[in-house]
């Protein structure tokens, strides 16, 4: 399995460095060496490339809110770090591993056992800053530059870890990696330690401008330690990738000792998310229900976390009357949070109150007219009360504005076939397989698309242009 992914990842990461636009070639910086070997434009066709094939074998979590709450978190990093190119993509997957990556071109990803072990808003945020960091220090192009040969094989092996470690899990992926001998475990391990050292100081730095607890990094390398002591021989494949150690945590004290000692309050939004994402990817809900009760009898665990996320299981589990009684509760502490209006008006929907539900969206767009998440649930609204047409225009703002996702395309495509809008359910799948890597069923949908639209020149033109498009892409994967 691995060595076939170290194939395909090696085909379509040669193809992104082939591929280099006339409008886009640029002068090196000065003083810039990495640019000669690899541009940024390269890394992020060599990112989007990675990407599709990343999510033709991964599945997502597709939450709109605790992605709108991944992504404003990062962006707004982002604006403290030393990143050039602040466009990125955000990857989250439901896996309860510890786990998080960078992947040059702008790729951010993690999975969602992440929110597990970072306690607090500013943990999460250090592992983020320190992602970051190894994008904003191009750490991908000093490799290739350093190891001169084999670079291609290399990146394909460490990607294809990733998708192993994201469906197997970070044992079997990581022993998988050192059978398959695609590249030498150690040597990665080995090169990576001085990037993992210069990604700490800057990530650090990121999160000082940002205003946040410049700590937080030593105490997230704390609950790592704790975890590599608990797993042994054996840790998971991000604790492989990302080594730490004790040197490593008493640098990253030491870089603290100065700093004024100031009060971080914790983030009531992050609580949410956290238990948001324990429910979402549960797969015993009956069991969580315990674990929250525990926590809110015994005190151990963040109260409104633990609130929060047992009206959510209670509302999965059907028992709609105590989910609401105790998101009542909530809303009289907290109404003005936005993850609590969404939550709110997702209860309402799982108890099939449509008419409160519709009420409530309504009122949510006056205070927050272009929030994403809010359009996602009033979508999924008009799709559970079967109005299909207004269900489609929704879906049809989600793709414009998140264009790169292939679940809103996904989602589309499903709305469209209901609303009987047959040419459009093509043009959507198609975009959906494009956004995976899937070529010919892309061309498959087009051609069909093209068939249906007969003597509309518009559309033909677009569809026909996209059959360029997909074939282009097609003929340079043959040639390499």
């Amino acid at each position: 399995m691995l060595m076939k992914y170290v194939s395909l990842f090696s085909v379509i990461i040669l193809l992104s460095l082939c591929e280099v636009k006339s409008d886009e070639i640029s002068l090196p910086v000065i003083g810039d060496t990495l640019s000669g070997v690899v541009s940024n434009q390269q890394e992020v066709r060599m990112g989007q490339a990675w990407l599709k094939m990343f999510r033709s074998q991964v599945k997502e979590l597709n939450d709109p809110l605790i992605k709108s709450y991944v992504e404003n978190l990062i962006y707004n990093l982002a604006t403290f770090s030393e990143l050039s190119n602040p466009k990125l993509e955000i990857v989250i997957v439901p896996n309860e591993t510890i786990n998080a990556f960078a992947v040059p071109g702008g790729v951010i990803g993690l999975h969602t056992g992440l929110f597990d072990y970072a306690e607090t808003e500013d943990q999460f945020a250090s592992v983020m800053a320190h992602e970051l960091a190894h994008l904003s220090q191009r750490h991908f192009a000093r490799r290739i530059e350093k190891s001169k040969d084999n670079s291609i094989t290399g990146l394909a092996s460490l990607l294809a870890g990733l998708v192993l470690a994201s469906t197997l899990g970070g044992d079997a992926a990581m022993a998988a990696i050192t059978a398959g001998q695609a590249y030498s475990v150690e040597n990665q391990l080995r090169y990576s330690r001085s990037n993992e050292k210069e990604a700490d100081r800057v990530g650090l730095d990121t999160m000082k401008k940002a205003g946040r607890n410049p700590r937080a990094s030593a105490q997230m390398f704390e609950i790592m330690l704790k975890q590599v002591r608990h797993f042994g021989d054996r840790p998971p494949e991000f604790l492989l990738t990302h080594p730490v150690t004790e040197n490593r945590l008493a640098d990253a004290k030491a870089r603290t000792l100065n700093e004024p000692r100031k009060f971080f309050s914790d983030s009531i939004k992050y609580q949410i998310i956290k238990a948001r994402a324990k429910v979402l990817t549960s797969k015993d809900l009956t069991n969580l229900e315990s674990v929250y009760r525990n926590a809110l009898k015994t005190g151990k665990d963040k109260s409104f976390g633990a609130q929060y996320g047992l009206s959510l299981v209670l509302s999965k589990l059907n028992r709609h009357d105590e989910a609401r009684f105790i998101m009542d509760q909530i809303l009289n502490a907290r109404s003005e949070k936005i993850a609590l209006v969404y939550s709110d008006i997702e209860l309402d929907i799982n108890a099939s109150k449509m008419s409160n539900a519709f009420d409530k969206i309504k009122n949510a767009f006056k205070k927050h007219p272009n929030n994403v998440a809010l359009l996602s649930l009033r979508a999924s609204a008009f799709w559970e009360t079967k109005q299909y047409q207004s269900a489609a225009l929704d879906f049809r703002k989600l793709v414009i504005d998140r264009p790169n996702e292939p679940f809103y395309w996904y989602q589309l495509a499903e709305i469209e076939g209901l609303a009987g809008n047959i040419l459009n359910v093509h043009l959507a799948r198609a975009e959906y397989f494009i956004r995976v890597g899937a070529f010919d069923n892309a061309e498959e949908q087009l051609t069909t698309a093209k068939a249906i639209s007969g003597a509309d020149f518009k559309t033909g033109a677009v569809v026909r242009q996209r059959l360029t498009d997909v074939e282009k892409m097609r003929e340079n994967v043959e040639k390499i």
